[in-house]
């Protein structure tokens, strides 16, 4: 971002102040919980999910260089419906919201980057929607190749067919 000023960066860089390390399987949020945090994925994967009565429903994954939070949560300060666990080994780093609102308050330019961050969210989020409304599966699948290639090689297929909404079986059919 070459709008941001080296004082932007500093600021920006000195709010993620909670390490967090997690072993395989834990739980960075369960239901229920309220998200304080937004967190940054240094290392490892994650997933998203909902947990209903049949199943855990898969909506979405954090890997290396990307943030991940209970959403809904964080923003609104409500129990969280999400579970985000661990599929490999993680390490993040975590920002209060109460630093995130000030940073975005004080620093016009980190403003600017949050609002072309969640711009690029709210495009990837449509582009899921797209992808969950086609009815044939193989499209389903293709539309994921093209946009996240890497995730093949970083999650199981299992969680991969849940966020495509088919079965494990189904998915390996279609490979």
């Amino acid at each position: 971002m070459p709008y941001l000023t080296a004082a932007d960066v500093e600021a920006f860089v000195a709010g993620w102040q909670k390490p967090v390390q997690l072993a395989r399987h834990d739980f960075l949020i369960r239901p229920g919980q309220v998200e304080h945090h937004l967190y940054f994925v240094a290392e490892g994967v994650l997933r998203i999910f909902l947990p209903v009565a049949t199943e855990e429903i898969c909506v979405g994954f954090g890997y290396a260089g990307t943030l991940i939070c209970s959403f809904p949560s964080f923003v609104e300060g409500r129990p969280s419906d999400y579970a985000i666990q661990v599929l490999r080994r993680s390490r993040l780093l975590g920002i209060s919201r109460a630093t995130v609102l000030a940073l975005l308050e004080s620093h016009p330019n980190i403003a600017r980057f949050w609002r072309t961050e969640m711009e690029r969210a709210v495009v990837g989020r449509i582009e899921r929607e797209i992808d969950l409304l086609l009815p044939e599966p193989q499209r389903r699948l293709d539309r994921l190749r093209t946009r996240s290639p890497h995730l093949f090689q970083l999650v199981p297929r299992k969680y991969i067919a849940s966020y495509l909404r088919m079965t494990p079986e189904t998915l390996s059919r279609l490979r």
